[in-house]
């Protein structure tokens, strides 16, 4: 206890807990983690400070960022936040509601989430969304537990190997402990090998297909008739997107999608280190049981006035926990506030402008990298949004790119191999910084 004064525990309190699972001391909790891993003295802070000498410390830190124009893309936007978004927020009756048990003093809540679902919808196209998952990534994995689940005793799910790399690692990670197989299709060209889907899902005990638009090249892949292909082999069609995309693409419920799900980070939500970030998940009404997440409903109540409820609460852990689909509970909160501010202050032709401006800056980056004879479109026969791939010309490297950008204040793109970059624009690339970069790449 000594190491943890601030612990409030007494000693026969640990020693009542220890003794209720048989172990000897505190240090059997920690018997599985290597001694190498094991702190072995306290920490080593140093002397306090007063707050204003804290705040002048991290203001020095601050002072050493470096702010770069961000072409880096792969899954993760650079838009531009609103300011109206942080000032909302931040506000007290946001910042601290968490989980609305209690309607009665929850109605500001449940509407927002309510607007939030309801706003996914009109992007997807779908009949429910929830609210929500942590990433895209998750809401991907949730999605393809989804169709195992419907499907009952079919546990094969195929997966296009277009989808983004670090979602297919998830996607395996859930496998695993679910006894899920994961069959991936083979890439044609850049895009899912529709040849290599029908063979594959005809062998049978198929519960879902997962693909995504736009792909991790950038593509934009074409999904006709994909979802009859699903549905005549009793398997769910599952299309990874990310959000900001449907303002202007083909939704997933015109493609036949039976679930929707991806990354909502394009709305407007800052590259924080990682984080937080929002994953979407919407379905077909069928599926709605099947959905983890928080789902809000509107009703009426006893006076006959509108207001806003948790719905199908059974699935919710804080009725059966041992059964329960969703485990989702802080997500639900800052950040689908976040995304329903943000389509709520866009809207319609805001998110289009958004992704017109996007456009117009990567196809003009793209011409011109190209028209330097250094990069080469790796598809250029294919159509894509705001990001793209190139294939840069011996001896020039994706390294190489990268630092002498870094240089000018740049940030390139994602290195895909040692000659293939990863280039993405949004609306915060103006056209002096496409110059800017296209002249970097001629001087190298």
């Amino acid at each position: 206890m000594a190491t943890h004064p601030y612990l409030p525990h007494t000693e026969a309190d640990l020693a009542r807990m220890l003794a209720a699972f048989g172990a000897a001391g505190l240090d059997d909790l920690y018997s599985d983690v290597p001694a190498e891993l094991r702190l072995s003295e306290p920490y080593r802070l140093p002397a306090p400070i007063s707050e204003a000498e804290l705040d002048r410390y991290f203001a020095s830190l601050a002072r050493m960022n470096r702010e770069l124009v961000c072409f880096a893309g792969a899954g993760f936007y650079h838009h531009w936040t609103p300011a109206v978004i942080p000032a909302i927020t931040a506000r007290s009756e946001f910042l601290t509601a968490y989980t609305p048990y209690q309607p009665e003093i929850s109605q500001g809540t449940l509407q927002y989430i309510f607007e939030y679902q309801s706003m996914m919808c009109a992007l997807t196209g779908m009949d429910v969304s929830n609210a929500s998952m942590y990433d895209g990534a998750t809401a991907t994995a949730e999605a393809m537990v989804m169709a195992v689940n419907s499907a009952r005793k079919r546990r094969r799910v195929l997966v296009s190997e277009t989808l983004s790399p670090a979602v297919a690692e998830v996607l395996a990670t859930y496998a695993a402990g679910l006894g899920i197989t994961i069959e991936m299709i083979p890439e044609d060209g850049g895009v899912t090998s529709r040849t290599s889907l029908a063979e594959q899902i005809k062998a049978g005990d198929v519960a879902g297909v997962i693909v995504a638009s736009h792909n991790k090249y950038g593509i934009i892949e074409d999904f006709e008739g994909y979802a009859d292909l699903c549905h005549d082999n009793k398997a769910l069609l599952i299309i990874h997107s990310y959000a900001a995309d449907l303002g202007v693409l083909r939704s997933p419920a015109e493609w036949g999608a039976d679930i929707a799900c991806g990354e909502a980070q394009s709305l407007g939500m800052p590259l924080n280190y990682g984080g937080p970030y929002l994953g979407f998940l919407c379905c077909r009404q069928a599926l709605m049981r099947k959905l983890p997440g928080r789902i809000v409903g509107a009703t009426t109540d006893s006076e006959g006035r509108r207001c806003f409820v948790l719905t199908l609460q059974a699935r919710e852990q804080h009725i059966r926990r041992q059964k329960a689909t969703s485990n989702i509970c802080s997500n639900q909160g800052i950040m689908t506030l976040h995304a329903a501010i943000y389509l709520s202050l866009l809207g319609a032709k805001g998110l289009e402008k958004v992704n017109r401006t996007g456009f117009e800056a990567a196809h003009a980056l793209a011409t011109g990298l190209c028209a330097t004879g250094r990069m080469q479109l790796l598809f250029a026969d294919k159509p894509f949004l705001n990001e793209f791939a190139v294939k840069l010309t011996d001896p020039l490297t994706a390294d190489a790119v990268i630092e002498a950008c870094l240089a000018k204040g740049i940030l390139a793109g994602v290195k895909l191999t040692d000659d293939t970059l990863l280039i993405a624009a949004t609306e915060m690339c103006s056209p002096a910084d496409v110059n800017a970069y296209i002249e970097t790449v001629k001087s190298l």
